[in-house]
C-alpha cells in the first residue's frame, strides 16, 4: 500500500493520526525533561528528611500476636526524619489480653516511632472496660508496662456513682486503677434502683 495511491480523505486521517501522536510524544518528553530535574532538586535540598499528608491513617502495635494498641486519625501528618506521626480526629483502643480494655477519641494526637509513645491533646474523652468515663486535655502513654498519665482538666466518671475532678491522674498499666491528684474533688453517690 502507497501513500500516494491513498484517497485525499485517508492521507488526511494518517496525516492528523500521526501529527497527534508526534505531539503527545513531544509534550511527555519535555514535561519528563522539566519535572525530573525539579522533583530531583526538591528531593536533594530536604535530605532525608520527607513528610507525607495522609488522609484515614491507622497505626497499631501487635508483638507476639499480642496487640497493644491501634489509633485511627482522620487526617495527619507524617515526618520520616523525625519518626513522628501527627494525627487529627484521632479514635483508638488500648488492649489488654487482645481485648480492648480502654477507648478514646482526642482532636489531636502523636505517636512517635523512636520513643514508642503515643499523646493525644485537646479534647481527649476516655472509656475504660469498668464504664468510667475520663476527659482531660492531654495523656500520654509511653508503654504497656507504665502508668498513663492525663493531665488538665481531669474529669472522672463512673455512672451515678462517682463524681471526681483534678489535675491529673494516673492509670495502672492494666487499665483497672487510676489514682488521681492536684486540687482532686471527689463526690461518691449511692446507686438507688
Amino acid at each position: 500500500m502507497n501513500f500516494k495511491n491513498l484517497p485525499k480523505k485517508k492521507k488526511l486521517y494518517v496525516i492528523v493520526t500521526v501529527s497527534v501522536g508526534l505531539i503527545l510524544a513531544w509534550a511527555f518528553i519535555t514535561a519528563g525533561i522539566i519535572t525530573h530535574d525539579f522533583n530531583r532538586q526538591q528531593v536533594e535540598a530536604r535530605g532525608d528528611d520527607q513528610e507525607a499528608l495522609v488522609h484515614g491513617i491507622i497505626l497499631t502495635e501487635t508483638k507476639d500476636d499480642t496487640k497493644y494498641w491501634e489509633i485511627y486519625g482522620d487526617t495527619g501528618k507524617w515526618d520520616s526524619k523525625k519518626g513522628i506521626a501527627q494525627l487529627n480526629k484521632v479514635i483508638g483502643n488500648f488492649y489488654k489480653d487482645n481485648e480492648v480494655s480502654m477507648s478514646f477519641e482526642s482532636s489531636k494526637g502523636t505517636y512517635n516511632s523512636v520513643e514508642g509513645d503515643i499523646t493525644l491533646y485537646e479534647d481527649t474523652f476516655i472509656v475504660m472496660k469498668d464504664g468510667v468515663t475520663l476527659n482531660a486535655d492531654r495523656l500520654h502513654w509511653i508503654n504497656n508496662h507504665t502508668p498513663i498519665i492525663a493531665e488538665g482538666h481531669i474529669k472522672v466518671k463512673k455512672g451515678r456513682q462517682l463524681l471526681s475532678t483534678a489535675e491529673k491522674i494516673e492509670i495502672s498499666p492494666g487499665y483497672d486503677r487510676f489514682k488521681i491528684s492536684g486540687n482532686t474533688v471527689s463526690k461518691v453517690y449511692e446507686d438507688k434502683k
